[in-house]
């Protein structure tokens, strides 16, 4: 059977592929291709998404900055209920971490104007189970958001579709060549043919990189824990704040009335359907307990998603140096979800017209500060 063509092929269809393929699809005839019975199913399925303009490094916040009015709009009027909606960080430290404190005010206050210092007092009045004397200072960032992960999921996938697009699910790449002028995907599914192919397999991107004959760019995908737990009888908890120490070792926020927790784990592994250890999910438990009042008597569901990063800790957004028409899109770290539009804009400028939308170029962000090319042996 002949390969099925396009102008662009996306390999991995969670956020940040079907983020570029939908802006793509406007000026291009694009197929989506993803492993899995259905699309999200990994890392974007699994995410406790925040939208907050302080985490990260500089070109992951201008990124951040680039996807806000595309969220606060509903994502373009595409999806059914608000993509972003209150929540707020309270970021801690006992007293043995006030230095890391002061240094991350120094870091934040110039970001965001409404940042507050708050001592323990204030910091126990906002979330009254914090346990007495665990708190000592606090910042608090009262603009950080949650994001509705799928609903924002779904909307690029429906713009997708409405713009001529294709989804092709249950379809793993498992060879991909490039020959008269084009990238040849072979799958379960069929074969798929472009010029151009974007990868954004997410963690699996690398192993998508090395069918293709490229070296790696060093992805190092990490496991993260996370658990639902009931909050207390008759305790509301629907207006407290994400609540996580300076060190970022463990956090807690609301969640559908209840309350989901986190060791904040980084644990390396390879590529794979991540699944929650026990003793991760222990850590969690006893960090809750230590910094709460709050008594865990039964955890009522448990996962694990995987984040993965280059050495960096960067987004690699653009075109392979080694290779024609092979297009980077990952590395996204714990990011993801809060870049996803401002990255596939990106995505779609450099891949569409060989630059920076002027959108993005003006919040300052330099394209080469994504580009594959600053990996060791490619520039």
């Amino acid at each position: 059977m002949p390969a099925q063509t396009a102008d662009i092929v996306v390999i991995g269809a969670g956020m940040a592929g079907a983020s570029a393929a939908a802006h793509l699809a406007e000026r291009a005839r694009v197929i989506l291709l993803e492993r899995e019975a259905q699309p999200g199913y990994h890392s974007t399925g699994r995410s406790a998404a925040l939208f907050t303009e302080t985490y990260g490094n500089l070109p992951v916040r201008l990124l951040t900055k680039a996807s806000r009015d595309f969220y606060l709009a509903q994502a373009g009027g595409l999806a059914e209920h608000p993509i972003l909606t209150p929540r707020g960080v309270l970021l801690y430290a006992p007293e043995e971490q006030l230095g890391e404190l002061d240094a991350a005010w120094q870091e934040m206050a110039p970001l965001d104007p409404a940042l507050r210092r708050l001592d323990g007092a204030a910091a126990a009045a906002l979330v009254p189970v914090l346990r007495p004397g665990a708190v000592r200072a606090a910042i608090l960032e009262p603009q950080a958001m949650d994001i509705d992960v799928h609903g924002l999921h779904q909307a690029y996938l429906r713009r997708l579709r409405r713009q001529g697009g294709r989804l092709i699910c249950d379809a793993p790449v498992t060879a991909l060549a490039r020959r008269g002028g084009a990238w040849t995907a072979a799958t379960p599914a069929g074969e798929f043919a472009a010029p151009v192919v974007v990868n954004a397999a997410g963690a699996w991107a690398d192993e998508v990189a090395g069918l293709a004959g490229l070296p790696p760019i060093g992805l190092v995908p990490k496991r993260r824990t996370a658990l639902i737990v009931p909050p207390p009888a008759g305790i509301e908890v629907s207006a407290w704040p994400m609540v996580i120490d300076v060190g970022e070792t463990g956090y807690f926020k609301p969640d559908a009335g209840k309350l989901l927790v986190s060791p904040a784990d980084e644990t390396p592994v390879p590529p794979c359907d991540a699944q929650p250890e026990e003793l991760d999910v222990a850590v969690a438990i006893d960090r809750l307990t230590r910094v709460t009042v709050l008594e865990v008597k039964r955890v009522e569901r448990r996962w694990a998603g995987l984040r993965s990063f280059v050495a960096d800790k960067t987004p690699v957004n653009g075109f392979d140096p080694l290779a024609e028409g092979f297009f980077w899109l990952a590395a996204q770290g714990g990011y993801g979800i809060q870049t996803a539009e401002g990255m596939a804009q990106t995505a779609a400028g450099l891949i569409a017209e060989g630059r920076l939308p002027a959108r993005i170029a003006g919040f300052g962000l330099d394209a080469a500060v994504l580009s594959p090319a600053r990996i060791a042996g490619r520039g």
